[in-house]
């Protein structure tokens, strides 16, 4: 069941938010503080603020609007947890995991980093995105926890060779010992270096350490299937890389000097 829906309050509703819901919206009381809850319902006032509405009982306004989005599959997901690497105060490192998405989207977001940081951390920190990985990808994220530290952050990671990644990479077939791709991607440079740390022959897996030196979207995923060696368990990208466990693809080592505390920074996972 899915429901994609935009209210607006009149003189005759209810104003409080649950009173609200329930009079518009055909589910229980408890499965609509459970959507409020996950990040499923917003709140856009008469200056056209648009925010989540977590608590049941906030009053609204004539005029009001809101968003309902609700999606059983969407709402039914347990996220795997993120680990913290490390907490530099300013922003903290994580080892996010496998099918967790770093921001949330209209239909919740308890299945995101960002929330899942907002609610480990007492008390509560602001949290900012700083870097993208993909959903299905894993390994090291870093989040910023003031707008300052989110700036500077992403001006780093915006500045070309500042930041230097590696990733663990498993694919399909005995790749080369070592190689760089080249190949542009939607018309820009691209450029992408791997070094094989061994190959196992059954399954006909190769074990790479990866290091991109651009970023673009799906990098080392289109990178590599280009030369014949998707990533295992990639479902977009590749032929015969089939795997029952997620995407095989792990950000294990960061390396940039900080803007904020002016030092080289390195966190790895190996």
């Amino acid at each position: 069941m899915r429901i994609d829906v935009v209210l607006e309050v009149d003189a005759t509703d209810s104003l409080i938010a649950i009173d609200f819901l329930v009079d518009n919206i055909e589910l229980s009381k408890s499965r609509l503080k459970d959507m409020m809850n996950k990040g499923a319902v917003w709140h856009v006032d008469a200056k056209e603020h648009r925010q989540r509405l977590r608590r049941a009982m906030t009053d609204l306004k004539i005029g009001d609007r809101l968003e309902v989005f609700y999606d059983e599959d969407m709402l039914s997901l347990r996220p795997p947890l993120p680990r913290l690497v490390q907490d530099l105060t300013h922003y903290s490192v994580w080892d996010k995991g496998p099918g967790l998405l770093i921001e949330g989207t209209d239909w919740g977001d308890h299945a995101s980093l960002i929330r899942l940081v907002e609610l480990y951390f007492k008390p509560r920190r602001d949290v900012f995105v700083v870097q993208r990985l993909d959903s299905a990808a894993s390994g090291l994220v870093i989040v910023a926890h003031s707008r300052k530290a989110a700036a500077l952050l992403t001006e780093v990671f915006d500045t070309p060779n500042a930041v230097t990644q590696q990733f663990r990479v498993e694919v399909a077939g005995d790749a080369p010992e070592e190689g760089v791709i080249e190949t542009p991607l939607d018309g820009k440079p691209a450029l992408t270096q791997f070094r094989k740390q061994r190959y196992e022959a059954h399954p006909n897996r190769s074990i790479l350490d990866v290091w991109p030196k651009t970023r673009n979207k799906h990098q080392i995923r289109r990178h590599l299937d280009s030369v014949g060696h998707p990533v295992m368990g990639d479902p977009r990208y590749g032929k015969n890389n089939e795997s029952h466990e997620n995407l095989k693809l792990k950000a294990v080592e960061m390396r940039f000097d900080c803007p904020i505390t002016k030092e080289t920074q390195v966190f790895s996972l190996l």
